[in-house]
């Protein structure tokens, strides 16, 4: 009897026991969950970022201005005497020949009155600028239109702005875009560059020839010209919005491969030279086919884990061991 006792009070005092040992643990192990999880949540951070690789290629220089498709044959049509328009026979694109009509001028004044004086065609063409609207006031200086000829060759007429006029000789190449026919291009020379700057309007005028002769054209067509005024042949390039400037330091970003083959941004200084059609020379730094990032790299300083959202040119073997 006394040992049956004996035994409640033991298995008693052994519960008591194992019911302490599990309140002390469980919390523990609790907390070891958790931290468990906080480790889990707290990661090294990934940045998404675009790249493209750095390329061989040529590079040029372009100046954007506009232009008037003219005939070489084109002749100004001018009155013999100052005084008003009363009458006009001709609009723009109008076939004339040599000696017909083209405007009446009445030169009466206060106090005289002269028969009206009329304007004849110069020569047989096409009527080639919006002639000036009646009421208009003319002298023998004055021009009343153009008339290009029949057969003539066409050529772009075009007001260079001196602060532009470095580089400019015969023989530079030009894309011509025209109103009239979008999304095509024409090439057009450079064949005459003007000796002297205008003091009026500050420019120098240049002429282009069309390197084909395309029966679409017609002359009085505006034009729109991207001249090229200086090419780079084949120079490693990066887009401009991959080079990170600070205190004078250049850089960019290369994406490379760490350890665990994981792609990661590693901060390059680099020279850069000319920057031209959204393009940035790379002169030292980097090599061709190495990939850069062109967005997303304002919040990196180097060493980060990077995803890769978008590249336009596949890595390939870019992405290396880093080093």
């Amino acid at each position: 009897m006394k040992k049956k006792k004996l035994n409640k009070k033991t298995l008693l005092i052994a519960g008591t026991i194992l019911t302490a040992i599990a309140l002390i643990s469980v919390p523990s192990l609790l907390a070891g969950i958790g931290n468990t999880r906080t480790a889990e949540i707290i990661e090294t951070p990934v940045f998404s970022v675009r790249t493209q690789e750095a390329q061989r290629q040529t590079l040029n220089a372009h100046l954007d201005v506009n232009g008037d498709i003219v005939s070489t044959q084109q002749v100004e049509v001018f009155p013999d005497v100052a005084g008003r328009i009363i009458s006009v026979r001709a609009s723009l694109g109008t076939y004339v020949r040599a000696g017909d009509l083209i405007a009446e001028i009445d030169a009466s004044r206060p106090g005289a009155t002269f028969m009206n004086s009329p304007v004849h065609a110069p020569i047989s063409g096409i009527v080639s600028r919006t002639p000036l609207s009646v009421g208009s006031t003319v002298g023998p200086a004055s021009s009343i239109t153009s008339i290009s000829a029949n057969g003539g060759n066409l050529e772009i007429s075009a007001r260079i702005p001196e602060r532009e006029i470095a580089g400019l000789t015969p023989g530079l190449r030009a894309e011509v875009s025209l109103q009239a026919w979008p999304g095509e291009t024409f090439i057009a020379t450079v064949n005459r560059v003007s000796p002297i700057v205008d003091s009026a309007s500050r420019t120098k005028l240049i002429n282009l020839r069309f390197d084909e002769v395309d029966n679409r054209v017609s002359p009085g067509m505006f034009a729109r010209l991207r001249i090229n005024t200086r090419t780079y042949e084949d120079v490693l390039s990066v887009p401009a919005e991959a080079v990170v400037s600070s205190r004078g330091v250049e850089t960019v970003f290369v994406v490379r491969q760490d350890h665990a083959g994981q792609p990661i941004a590693v901060r390059r200084e680099i020279e850069s030279g000319v920057s031209l059609q959204g393009w940035t020379e790379i002169r030292s730094g980097l090599e061709a086919g190495e990939t850069v990032i062109v967005q997303g790299q304002q919040l990196l300083s180097g060493g980060e884990h990077v995803r890769i959202v978008g590249n336009n040119i596949a890595m390939g073997k870019a992405l290396g061991a880093a080093q």
